[in-house]
């Protein structure tokens, strides 16, 4: 789901070696110090191997600021003092928003949570990923879509946002040669049967009108189905799939095209595919790298602006499938810049991806931006623009994430060691994973 440059990647024997670990540790049975990153449950079994606490994404945690309130508050935590929300352009409506919260039913969920959170907000979108480790994820025979479908399908003025990889083993680190020959075959149709399989599974689940993420942040180094290694090739395979899916009696989906922001491994103008078959340009933005003001995000080469240029040009809204903090840390400028920008421009839909250290209410890291996050967004429905909100706000109780146990001492930042175990193995364990270093001490 992440831009290439905050993952670090486990490969050959050293994934291996992990996966045996983690295989042995959730064999053994319950152990103190293994947990799971976003899952209420019992902590993971690891009486044999190091413990291990949660961490997400695998990339350096930003020290939490001394705050009075936290940002997600437990049952006992009273609503925070909301500050009035930005003005919003009279009669425009507001754009339709959402976050990603939990690939399975768990972010189904949590849609509601966040909603009582944010004073009665209306999330109109719901945004999942499908995993790439083998062909049969990317062709939909996942159960958690179920779940999706029938929250899409509780109300008409809803949309799911759907990731589609465009190749298995989406995230194991495969070679340029190997890539480039991966999607000549895809070019030549080798691969079309499964993307068919994946239409007629959505139509079959009532959820035709699925905005397909497809080939998300092919710009970058991270992913399988990245353009970089051969761009005609992968223009071409787009195309194939798109026409593939659009071929489905029933259909009525809609291809995102999304690059991260910035010129990355290759210019991702290099990769559009064609106005035929791109219904619209998005772009994965974080606030990234260390150092780099807004206005420098705006500005940048195969930036906000660049991206809001090219999709006028070619006749397509924008949207904002992926967004949210990062390498600057709890920085309530940035949330307030690019909540005034998706304001002004007006995407079709944006997602903010809410988990540490990106997001604003599962993670207790950004207390100052979650502020901000919730007092722009509180009570917002799409019929009407809401009424600039009082300083506090009765009765607006946020609703409570339920936590994974934590430790009576919390661990410094620096004595976890994250681990990237894939996405099929982070799927079912619920969230990554990462080792404690101090682990000898601690069981001796």
């Amino acid at each position: 789901m992440a831009p290439q440059h905050r993952r670090v990647r486990a490969r050959g024997r050293a994934v291996g070696a992990v996966a045996v670990a983690v295989s042995a540790a959730l064999a053994a049975g319950p152990a103190a110090g293994a947990v799971r990153a976003d899952d209420a449950g019992p902590a993971l079994p690891a009486p044999t191997v190091p413990a291990v606490t949660p961490t997400v994404p695998a990339a350096p945690t930003v020290p939490t600021p001394s705050v009075t309130a936290p940002t997600v508050p437990t049952p006992s935590v009273t609503a925070p003092v909301v500050t009035p929300p930005a003005v919003p352009v009279p009669g425009r409506g507001v754009p339709a928003f959402g976050a990603f919260l939990a690939s399975d039913a768990r972010g189904v969920t949590r849609m509601e949570q966040l909603s009582r959170w944010l004073g009665g907000a209306e999330l109109r979108v719901g945004h999942t990923y499908l995993p790439g480790n083998r062909w049969s994820d990317i062709e939909g025979d996942i159960r958690f879509l179920e779940s999706w479908a029938h929250w899409r399908n509780a109300r008409d003025d809803r949309m799911l946002v759907l990731n589609v990889p465009m190749q298995e083993r989406n995230e194991e680190g495969v070679s340029d040669p190997e890539v480039r020959q991966l999607l000549r075959r895809g070019a030549a149709g080798e691969f079309d049967h499964h993307f068919r399989a994946l239409a007629e599974r959505l139509v079959e689940l009532k959820v035709p009108d699925t905005v397909l993420v497809l080939g998300w942040e092919m710009n970058g180094t991270t992913y399988t189905h990245r353009c970089g290694p051969d761009p005609e090739s992968w223009k071409e395979y787009w195309n194939r799939i798109v026409a593939t899916m659009r071929a489905v009696p029933g259909q009525r989906f809609r291809f995102d095209f999304t690059p991260s922001r910035g010129r990355d491994a290759i210019p991702w103008t290099e990769c559009y595919p064609g106005d035929d078959t791109v219904d619209i340009v998005g772009m994965d933005s974080y606030d990234q790298p260390s150092g780099r003001s807004f206005d420098e995000q705006v500005r940048e080469p195969y930036g906000l602006q660049a991206h809001v240029d090219f999709a006028k040009a070619h006749g397509k809204p924008i949207s904002y499938p992926e967004w949210g903090l990062f390498r600057n840390g709890d920085n309530p400028e940035y949330m307030r810049r690019m909540l005034a920008w998706m304001e002004e421009h007006r995407p079709l839909y944006n997602t903010v991806t809410d988990y540490c250290p990106h997001g604003v209410w599962q993670c207790e890291d950004n207390p100052d931006s979650s502020r901000v996050y919730r007092s722009v967004l509180f009570g917002r429905t799409h019929d009407a623009d809401p009424e600039a909100t009082p300083e506090t706000t009765p009765d607006a109780t946020p609703a409570p994430v339920t936590p994974a146990p934590t430790p009576t001492a919390p661990l410094p930042v620096e004595s976890c060691s994250p681990l990237d175990l894939g996405r099929w193995v982070e799927y079912w364990l619920g969230g990554k994973l990462c080792l404690r270093v101090d682990w000898w001490s601690r069981t001796r």
